[in-house]
């Protein structure tokens, strides 16, 4: 015989799947109405709040592979929202970089995702957010440790 706290696990991995899809569904259709797809938005969110930033760490930084981050930039740069820059230090390092168009695009898009993403999660106070924040990352790490003890 099953558990409480076995039923609750399953039941808790069910409530989040559901939940995150159902979040993430609705992030891909609010950035789409931006002309963008998600990897290209996490790439310009990324360069919009933290500045220049080594191509090598963007993947690492919105969970895309280095092949990914080679395409989603790439077909930045075509549209002109990004520029590949050179690291004056040291030649193995490229820096993507907005360009002007690509700030104005972000200046312009980024509040009202911030503003479709207020709503998204309203239901919330902002006590039981950040609870749930502080749950979600003890939930990751717990998950992590998984993972990192598997390769040791």
């Amino acid at each position: 015989m099953e558990s409480t706290d076995s039923k609750l696990a399953l039941k808790m991995l069910v409530v989040l799947s559901r939940t995150m899809h159902a979040v993430a569904e609705q992030v891909k259709v609010d950035i789409k109405t931006h002309q963008l797809n998600l990897s290209e938005f996490g790439v310009l969110e990324l360069l919009y709040h933290k500045g220049d930033t080594p191509l090598q760490q963007i993947g690492d930084k919105i969970l895309l592979t280095s092949g990914s981050v080679t395409y989603v930039v790439d077909k930045l740069e075509n549209r002109g929202l990004l520029a590949r820059r050179s690291c004056p230090t040291d030649r193995r390092v490229t820096f993507g970089t907005l360009t002007e168009a690509g700030r104005e695009l972000m200046e312009e898009t980024f509040p009202k995702h911030e503003a479709f993403l207020t709503d998204l999660f309203s239901d919330l106070s902002i006590p039981e957010k950040e609870q749930l924040i502080d749950q979600l990352k003890r939930i990751g790490h717990r998950a992590d440790h998984y993972t990192h003890s598997k390769k040791a």
